[in-house]
């Protein structure tokens, strides 16, 4: 798992190794997996409309299913400029 910016600030670390239950097939169920590991993940993670994510280096609605994939970010909405 990848965090960045303010999620990363509100968890505590830039990331972390995990093993999530098979049960969890999609971005979204991860998310409720990892809120539930600290105040700080849980803080992290009340908004889902302010998330974002990239499965493999591939941005992903948060619906998409996880497979077995090597890395997943969990960031805010980008911005240009």
């Amino acid at each position: 798992m990848l965090y960045f910016a303010w999620v990363r600030e509100a968890i505590g670390v830039g990331q972390e190794r995990i093993d999530p239950p098979e049960s969890v097939s999609t971005v979204t169920q991860l998310i409720d997996w990892l809120a539930a590991r600290s105040d700080g993940h849980a803080r992290a993670f009340a908004d889902r409309s302010r998330l974002r994510a990239a499965v493999d280096q591939l941005f992903v609605p948060l619906e998409a299913p996880l497979g077995r994939p090597r890395e997943v970010a969990i960031f805010p909405p980008v911005t240009g400029g």
